[in-house]
């Protein structure tokens, strides 16, 4: 680590930000910041300013996964300076994005969906956010001075991304016995790691089984969860899944059902003998429900 005073001339390209300490610019280099573009040179001398002043807060962005971040250098330039001006946009210890001479170079985690706007605060934009997104990105300008180049400005932007699960489903899913009924209470895409409970008149109920799934590329959560109850009883569940400070549930209602008809049948009986009728008993199909 570094403390570079006004009249050193670093010779490599790009720096790494490290810190701010006591209005000192603090740099190290970074050989982690993969090749320079062709048109960069490792020797161009490049003096630091001692004092650089930076914002005085770093400003905070939040958006969801898959959604778009514009992240703000709040610093214009004319498409004039482009060819006296250097840009570097930078996430923690790696490079997002150089403009240099006017042309623009995305480091390979952000091709093909993030762009510079120069028109527009120097303004960073990131497409189909990841979680892998979020973090602390820095902004750095440099404009040529004295025949070098020199930081003229320092911002940085936290950037959060968020990623809400949905309403979760409650599906009735099998008959483990003809009294019991299983139903599967559901969601998926978000984060942190979820927890899953059944509620019932406010207190918790086993389930038969729960599972959590994080996807290894997305880092984004599923959750499951099965429960068996008793069909001969009333019930009004509530699957409630908790992550972070948010939670989200669903409401899950059972009625026993009604019970069966029982039915009676009476006979009654009328006997005909030839040449003589007397009074007997009468049939008859008779059905009286209870």
């Amino acid at each position: 680590m570094k403390l570079l005073p006004l009249s050193l001339s670093l010779h490599f390209l790009p720096f790494q930000l490290y810190s701010l300490k006591q209005g000192l610019a603090v740099f190290r280099e970074s050989p982690k910041w993969g090749p320079l573009a062709p048109f960069e040179s490792p020797h161009f001398p490049m003096k630091i300013p001692t004092v650089i002043k930076p914002s005085s807060c770093i400003s905070q962005v939040t958006k969801t996964v898959q959604g778009m971040a514009k992240l703000s250098c709040n610093y214009n330039i004319s498409v004039d300076e482009l060819s006296r001006v250097r840009i570097y946009w930078q996430k923690e210890n790696k490079m997002v994005l150089s403009v240099i001479s006017g042309r623009v170079q995305v480091w390979s985690q952000y091709q093909n969906r993030t762009i510079p706007e120069i028109t527009n605060n120097l303004s960073l934009v990131i497409l189909a956010l990841r979680l892998s997104d979020r973090g602390t990105y820095t902004c750095v300008v440099q404009k040529t001075k004295k025949g070098s180049f020199q930081v003229e400005h320092l911002t940085s932007v936290m950037l959060s991304i968020k990623a809400d699960f949905p309403t979760p489903s409650i599906t009735d899913s099998e008959h483990p016995s003809p009294d019991l009924r299983r139903i599967t209470c559901s969601t998926s895409g978000g984060f942190p790691k979820p927890y899953l409970f059944w509620l019932e008149n406010g207190e918790e109920v086993k389930a038969v089984n729960t599972t959590v799934y994080q996807d290894p590329e997305t880092e984004l959560y599923t959750v499951y969860s099965n429960l068996d109850f008793n069909v001969t009883s009333n019930h009004s569940f509530v699957c409630l899944i908790k992550y972070g400070d948010l939670s989200v549930s669903q409401i899950f209602n059972w009625e026993k059902p009604p019970l069966p008809k029982i039915h009676f049948v009476v006979c009654l009986i009328r006997k005909t003998v030839p040449s003589k009728i007397f009074s007997g008993l009468y049939f008859r199909w008779h059905t009286t429900s209870f």
